[in-house]
């Protein structure tokens, strides 16, 4: 049966639009070609930068060795030496001595140890309440917790050396490790990295298998969160072991850390910058094992 459509009537038939022809891939022209696997090779300008970065990134250490390993004379001599000398055992021992670097390494690594890890735990917790639970006053909160890093630290040092006198840990660690135990700054930047790493599904499966927050924390968040909290350590290990300008405040040449411990070898009427440096060196020597 045929059917004939009527003259200067409107044809209304569905009709099955004709397929796309899908072009043959071997006629398509690209401008570069896709490998799978492929590897890109850095070439001679990038390994130049690189060795030109490294050199220079050393070379002050180089520079610490050598002037240690010299005497006073010589270092303040122009131009100075570049050779190590005789003399680098025999200043490390001294400075070892003259300045307690024994027991200042003991203490540097207690301090920065416990900063660093209670900060990255409270800044994870902290930073997780802020990235995906709700809760009344969170941006308040967050807000003031960004705005105290507008705060000078020198406006809260007369008022933080009463509070820990008043609590008898005056030239004491406790005095050093409790002011610092959390940082504003890790506390956002763990936020902000939950906020993309984070998803939302995650939670939401672990509510439906009746786990409460804490055991999402530890079972969830932790993992997702463990490169941020390996950045966070590394940087707020790093700070705490150079801070020198509280730990100097609180602590005194008997019970010191690195940094003040250094200053101790300084405080003659004629510097001996050899032994200063050799003192520095002994500070820096940890992170080169």
């Amino acid at each position: 049966m045929t059917t004939e459509t009527v003259p200067g009537k409107r044809d209304t038939r569905k009709r099955t639009p004709s397929p796309m022809p899908f072009p043959d891939s071997r006629r398509l022209r690209l401008p570069f070609r896709l490998k799978a696997g492929r590897q890109h090779h850095a070439g001679p300008l990038a390994y130049f930068l690189l060795i030109l970065a490294a050199v220079t990134s050393l070379f002050p250490l180089y520079w610490t060795m050598v002037a240690a390993s010299t005497d006073n004379t010589r270092v303040t001599q122009t131009p100075p030496p570049f050779l190590p000398g005789p003399n680098l055992f025999k200043n490390l021992a001294a400075a070892w001595e003259d300045a307690a670097m024994g027991k200042a390494l003991t203490n540097s690594f207690i301090v920065a140890g416990t900063i660093a890890v209670a900060t990255v735990l409270f800044a994870t917790l902290a930073g997780f309440a802020f990235a995906k639970l709700r809760f009344r006053g969170r941006n308040i909160l967050l807000t003031l917790v960004i705005g105290t890093m507008m705060i000078p630290p020198q406006l809260s040092v007369v008022p933080l050396f009463m509070m820990m006198s008043d609590l008898g840990w005056g030239q004491r660690l406790p005095a050093v490790i409790f002011p610092t135990l959390v940082s504003a700054v890790g506390v956002f930047f763990m936020r902000q990295y939950l906020v993309e790493a984070l998803p939302d599904e995650l939670i939401e499966a672990g509510r439906v298998d009746g786990a409460h927050s804490l055991r999402i924390f530890w079972s969830i968040v932790l993992p997702v969160a463990r490169p941020a909290m390996a950045v966070l350590f590394m940087i707020t290990f790093v700070h705490a072991w150079n801070d020198f300008f509280w730990p100097f405040i609180a602590l005194d040449m008997n019970n010191p850390t690195i940094p003040v411990a250094l200053t101790q070898l300084s405080a003659g009427y004629v510097r001996d910058q050899s032994l200063i440096m050799a003192g520095a060196l002994l500070g820096t020597l940890p992170w080169h094992r």
